[in-house]
């Protein structure tokens, strides 16, 4: 009798430790293991991540790292990290945390416009993306790329047109170069290569003068006007003379894009370089900056008119005065220059 009771005492105690281990094993797996507030956080892992790397990036966002780290060892995703940017959600256990780490890689929204050189590109790149500057300037500028892809380094900004595009976060700078060269083969579509024919222009040349485009009006309304103005030019022969050409030939030649031009002076249109439209006649040998699509379908729209002149409008801001005769333009270009003298804007 009594070693019959010893028995069952021992097979209860046998049960309360597969009980509690049982327990154990059920919120260390399924209990909610989430710290954040929001309905979701972004976790994004490197490329080359040690595990340990992976719990410290994760560990402002779980509540027990230590059931973390268990299941983790115990799921085998010590031994296979995989990089990414992924999605956790509010509430998550840590067997659905392991698992959306493990396959659930979720691309990201990358953005980019108005940037004027490849270097301002690679950087703007650079802080919504896994490859730093330094590997996105090498992949941008490699010159069996450009040479085998038809660009040089002064047109080779023309291959990305701004727009949201859909990426993983991890992609490396050279699939990311890639990627943009598709899609602007995707954009350069029979309908927008006829109308550049029809301009008798290059596809890389239309990007060019769409560069002015965006800096002379922000205007969207405005810009197949002012893109007409400079179709006009080009046909008869004449010197664009964009004062934006202007002060980029003086960044680029000072190497300095961080200077704020506000005002070309007369000193400045001599300057040698074949970007300075009024030296030089036809498009500058690259874009000035990345048009955006708006732009570049003003340019593709060819409007027709008579306008070859045009100055900013002081009393509409933002808009352009036009004008067919020097003449005219010159009458236009008074109020302008009184406004400028008035307020103070020298350079």
């Amino acid at each position: 009798m009594y070693i019959k009771k010893i028995i069952v005492a021992i097979a209860l105690i046998g049960v309360l430790v597969m009980a509690g281990f049982a327990y154990y094993v059920y919120s260390s797996v399924f209990t909610p293991n989430t710290a954040f507030n929001n309905e979701e956080a972004h976790l994004y892992i490197p490329t080359g991540a040690s595990f340990s790397q992976v719990v410290e990036e994760v560990t402002p966002l779980l509540d027990n790292v230590e059931s973390f780290v268990a299941v983790a060892e115990r799921k085998q995703y010590n031994s296979n990290i995989k990089a990414g940017h992924f999605i956790l959600k509010k509430g998550m256990n840590n067997n659905d945390i392991i698992n959306s780490i493990r396959s659930g890689n979720t691309p990201i929204n990358i953005k980019f416009n108005n940037q004027e050189r490849l270097e301002n590109l690679a950087g703007h790149l650079a802080q919504q993306m896994e490859p730093d500057s330094t590997a996105f300037i090498e992949a941008l500028k490699d010159p069996v790329f450009l040479k085998e892809k038809g660009f040089s380094l002064e047109t080779a900004l023309a291959m990305y047109i701004p727009n949201t595009y859909e990426i993983y976060w991890n992609t490396t700078a050279e699939d990311f170069r890639d990627k943009m060269y598709k899609q602007s083969e995707f954009f350069w579509n029979n309908t927008r290569k006829m109308q550049a024919k029809k301009l008798n222009m290059t596809p890389q040349e239309v990007i060019s003068l769409a560069a002015i485009v965006q800096k002379e009006t922000a205007k969207v309304d405005e810009r197949p006007t002012v893109a007409g103005l400079y179709l006009n030019r080009l046909r008869k022969g004449m010197l664009l003379q964009a004062d934006p050409t202007v002060i980029y030939a003086k960044k680029r030649n000072e190497n300095n894009f961080d200077q704020v031009i506000k005002r070309v002076l007369y000193k400045d249109l001599e300057l040698d370089s074949k970007y300075n439209t009024y030296k030089y006649t036809g498009v500058p040998p690259g874009p000035i900056t990345m048009p955006d699509v708006s732009s570049i379908d003003a340019v593709l729209a060819d409007k027709r008119h008579d306008y070859y002149y045009m100055v900013a409008d002081v009393t509409n801001f933002g808009y352009h005065k036009f004008a067919k005769t020097l003449s005219q333009h010159n009458q236009n270009k008074v109020a302008y220059v009184n406004w400028i003298n008035k307020n103070g804007v020298n350079r």
